[in-house]
């Protein structure tokens, strides 16, 4: 158990689920952490504050102002103080508020104040998990980076978050024992990553470029991060910053700009993830002042072929190094994607196709399929990029 000493904020809302909360809270206890109760108004409904108190040591918390003394609950300090909010049972309205940022019960503002990682249990009727609105609004939460823990027990299909049966404690009590356990997975690491795209000027004012928006480069450099790595993101252009502190940034715009920098980080790398779009031509000779458009005929740009990144450091690789690299393809994936890892002496690709819908350049969603060296191909959902990074550095810790 990782869990000893750990701050945890359980939040219960109103669902017949509620009960259940109070196991989680012994077991959260029996685990060593120490855990604050936010319960909202409706929630007691269905349990008594005296009865969490009594587990968890401290007095429940529910309202902004302490009804008998009067004393202000900062939300904003319960936030900082915690490692991880668990939220067990989440109503579909709990989720529908913090989905849309409704502030206005304790429990909504203090996961709004919150910087630590939220675990979500959702709980309700089939039907109400059914609906569109609920589905949108836990899918939602995801994209945030928020993690929904699906009951094993009542699975339903793909499209569906379980049949809206809340997980049961020890699901829970592993869910977020398991995130603890990743988070020094990767420590004592130093994980180099390209991100975005390459520009490749024209002139001045023109380029040639892609549509990557760097989202799944620093969504792997931020979850690096928060598995303990010592992280170097070398980047193209893009508008996205890293999420968790200490992540190092090397900005570049071109193709040999970023060749030379990431040969540069690879040398004292331990993990290299190639997740730059890089562009694959640039013109020869880049026109010193801005092309006018006004008389004569339309430029002829000739190309040259950029260097190979992926190839130049799976060629130099090390032993005890791990190269991951990325295929985003249109037609024949897997092959594709295979005899990009052969050539390029990868010990992973990441594969993703411009033909599912929620994967490619500028969504917050990617549905990936990972191919390793030695042989194993898994297969994933569509998730957000956040948990997509999670498998891909899960993957790369087991064959590690």
């Amino acid at each position: 158990m990782m869990l000893k000493g750990k701050h945890i904020i359980l939040g219960i809302t109103g669902g017949i689920a509620a009960y259940k909360s109070v196991s989680l809270l012994r077991l959260f206890v029996k685990a060593g952490a120490e855990v604050q109760v936010v319960i909202t108004p409706a929630g007691k409904e269905f349990i008594t504050p005296v009865t969490l108190s009594a587990l968890s040591g401290r007095p429940v918390i529910s309202e902004f102002f302490t009804a008998n003394t009067g004393q202000w609950n900062s939300h904003v300090d319960i936030g900082l103080w915690a490692d991880a909010m668990v939220i067990a049972p989440a109503t579909a309205s709990t989720i529908a508020k913090m989905a849309c940022g409704v502030a206005d019960n304790m429990l909504v503002t203090t996961y709004l104040s919150a910087k630590a990682p939220v675990f979500v249990a959702p709980a309700m009727d089939l039907d109400m998990m059914a609906h569109p609105t609920t589905q949108r609004n836990i899918g939602l939460l995801r994209s945030y980076g928020n993690h929904v823990i699906d009951s094993r027990a009542g699975e339903l299909a793909s499209h569906l978050v379980g049949k809206g049966r809340m997980a049961e404690p020890e699901e829970i009590l592993e869910a977020v024992d398991a995130f603890f356990d990743a988070s020094a997975s990767m420590k004592g690491l130093k994980v180099m990553i390209t991100a975005g795209p390459t520009y490749e000027k024209i002139d001045p004012v023109r380029f040639i470029g892609n549509y990557s928006s760097g989202k799944m480069g620093y969504a792997i450099a931020d979850e690096a991060a928060r598995r303990g790595a010592e992280v170097t993101v070398v980047s193209g252009p893009v508008s996205v910053v890293p999420s968790e502190p200490g992540v190092r940034v090397i900005k570049v715009e071109s193709a040999r700009e970023m060749m030379e920098a990431a040969e540069h980080e690879f040398a004292g790398a331990d993990v290299a993830v190639m997740a730059a779009a890089v562009a694959d031509y640039a013109p020869v000779e880049p026109a010193l002042s801005k092309i006018k458009r006004e008389g004569g005929e339309p430029p002829v740009i000739r190309l040259v072929k950029n260097p190979d990144i992926a190839a130049a450091l799976g060629e130099r690789k090390r032993p005890g190094q791990t190269l991951v690299g990325f295929a985003l393809e249109t037609d024949h994936e897997m092959d594709n994607a295979a005899d990009k890892m052969k050539r390029k002496h990868l010990d992973m690709i990441v594969l993703n196709s411009l033909r599912d819908k929620g994967a490619g350049f500028g969504t917050d969603t990617n549905l990936v399929t990972i191919l390793s060296a030695d042989g194993r191909t898994t297969r994933y959902d569509l998730k957000s990029k956040r948990e997509v990074a999670c498998d891909i550095l899960d993957q790369i810790c087991a064959m590690r």
